[in-house]
């Protein structure tokens, strides 16, 4: 029982050097709290492109400050041939050209190594739906950010209800259960 413990710790440390060397051999240094759990594989990578929409609302613990608050991100994302593969929408959702979707929720964020970036993100999926290639999704990572943040200032009560579409891409990466 004891040697199979260490065998099982081994192969997880084993699985987890080769995954961080995969991910170091890619140039994406990821941090441990975004990865997705032990045993899932990669189904699917994606650059994305499009914008993150904003609105610019009262906040909630003091109404008489403002600030823009996202409201859904719009991005088209095409896999590494530069083929559409899918839509990315409020949600968080992505729909695959075949009809799938997966529905996300966050796991982990951190803060994007560029300046003016989103964060890189950690999502599980909340829901799936379709027979296509989101119908096995469990875990999808937002990775390499460019743009996207909201901006510091500019939404004040004269601004209450508009919007700010800033763009942004990302590499997405889609991971299934084996």
């Amino acid at each position: 029982m004891h040697s199979r413990m260490i065998s099982m710790a081994a192969s997880t440390l084993l699985t987890t050097m080769v995954a961080a060397h995969a991910d170091t051999k890619a140039g994406i240094e990821i941090p441990d709290a975004l990865r997705p759990p032990v045993g899932q594989v990669l189904a699917l990578a994606a650059h994305a492109t499009g914008v993150q929409i904003y609105e610019c609302k009262a906040v909630k613990d003091d109404p008489s400050q403002f600030s823009w608050t996202l409201k859904a991100p719009e991005a088209d994302l095409k896999d590494q041939s530069g083929k559409p593969v899918a839509k990315h929408y409020a949600g968080p959702t992505w729909e695959a050209s075949d009809g799938s979707k997966v529905m996300g929720e966050l796991v982990a964020k951190h803060d994007a190594p560029v300046a003016g970036a989103i964060p890189w993100l950690l999502l599980r999926a909340k829901s799936t739906s379709g027979s296509g290639i989101f119908s096995a999704i469990a875990s999808i990572q937002r990775l390499q950010t460019s743009g996207g943040s909201a901006p510091a200032n500019g939404c004040d009560s004269s601004q209450a209800g508009k919007e700010l579409r800033v763009p942004y891409s990302a590499l997405y990466r889609f991971y299934k259960a084996p």
